[in-house]
């Protein structure tokens, strides 16, 4: 172990090294969009099937008739203390922008930033094998990378992937009369601050571990039905952040039917203490006027409606004769919380419209 580094017994939690942890961390939606507006765009190719656009889950540039590169990154800070997990989470939730296109992972890169004098070369070693585990689950190889000094922990992947370019499912393609399917329940956001709260029970801190390090393997499946018109995954922005996504791109109103969302267990009992992420806010205040919610919805349903997922589910919009095989695709690779939660409608004032 290198001698300027700290002990294992002595170093800090892993959450305490970071101003936010997982995809909480993500710069709020409207100041993203006011950042990226006064940068100038170059003429895409033709082959640049799908690029910034309507802010979609990849890259998809077309080699081929009948093959076309997914390409994608994502890294954050830590979302929890137990270094294996975090780096399992982080690399879980990269490679699900692959499997949101409909493509299949090929390899990738690791983007590495540590503070090395605060942390032992264990507990960095353990982060990096936490991503190799959740990368050999999704049957690729790390290939290279890139590492840094940094003040705060940071770990993801550059995620590539191929699909049959015919195949592509945007977040922009649903339809009027789709019906909307999720495919893991909502509220990591949440534990995730009980956690840093010590308040998160050991059978909670288990479910929150199992739902984000599992891989959305169903991807390229639903990819192959012709009634899949649309998919995302949810992630930073929460499920209305990303629900608004595909409806604007798609240029249709979604409606959602909240006694439909899945939840984690004890997410309900922890927002309704207040327990919150500060992201959940930012959300919030960056999309709130598009959203039309009941009126007697309470700040603990809207935290959860805005709560940032990490390694969220995937986000079907399908026709309606396509439920029962979308469904049973999730049930094939195990995803026994997806479930309807709403329906595409013709575009109205409001892109998102909420119901009890």
């Amino acid at each position: 172990m290198n001698s300027l580094n700290h002990s294992a017994n002595t170093e800090p939690r892993l959450t305490s090294l970071s101003h936010g942890g997982g995809c909480g961390c993500k710069i709020a939606p409207a100041v993203l969009s006011e950042i990226l507006k006064g940068v100038p765009q170059l003429p895409f190719p033709k082959e640049l099937l799908i690029g910034i656009e309507t802010s979609d889950d990849a890259a998809v540039y077309q080699i081929n008739e009948s093959q076309a590169i997914v390409a994608t990154t994502d890294f954050f800070m830590p979302i929890v203390d137990d270094p294996f997990d975090f780096g399992k989470i982080a690399a879980t939730n990269a490679i699900s922008d692959i499997y949101a296109m409909g493509g299949t992972p090929l390899f990738a890169l690791a983007l590495v930033g540590m503070p090395i004098k605060v942390l032992s070369n264990a507990t960095i070693a353990r982060i990096l094998e936490g991503g190799a585990e959740a990368c050999r689950g999704a049957g690729i190889a790390i290939a290279g990378g890139h590492t840094i000094d940094s003040v705060e922990p940071i770990y993801g992947l550059v995620a590539i992937g191929i699909m049959d370019p015919k195949q592509v499912k945007s977040n922009a393609a649903a339809k009027p009369g789709d019906v909307l399917i999720l495919g893991k329940p909502i509220g990591v956001g949440i534990l995730s601050a009980a956690l840093k709260k010590d308040l998160l029970s050991p059978a909670g801190y288990q479910e929150m571990i199992s739902n984000t390090t599992k891989l959305n393997s169903a991807g390229p499946d639903l990819a192959k039905l012709s009634g899949v018109h649309a998919l995302t995954d949810v992630t930073g922005f929460g499920l209305a952040g990303h629900m608004l996504e595909l409806a604007r791109g798609s240029h249709c109103t979604a409606h959602i039917d909240w006694s439909q969302v899945p939840l984690l267990s004890q997410v309900q009992e922890l927002a309704d203490q207040d327990i919150i992420t500060g992201a959940s806010d930012r959300n919030w205040q960056s999309y709130a006027s598009e959203v039309r919610l009941p009126e007697n919805f309470t700040k603990a349903q809207q935290a959860l409606l805005t709560d940032p997922q990490t390694s969220g589910g995937l986000l079907v919009s399908c026709s309606q004769d396509a439920v029962q095989e979308v469904l049973a695709i999730f049930k094939k690779h195990h995803f026994t919380s997806a479930r309807v939660i709403g329906q595409m409608g013709k575009q109205q004032e409001k892109p998102l419209v909420v119901s009890n």
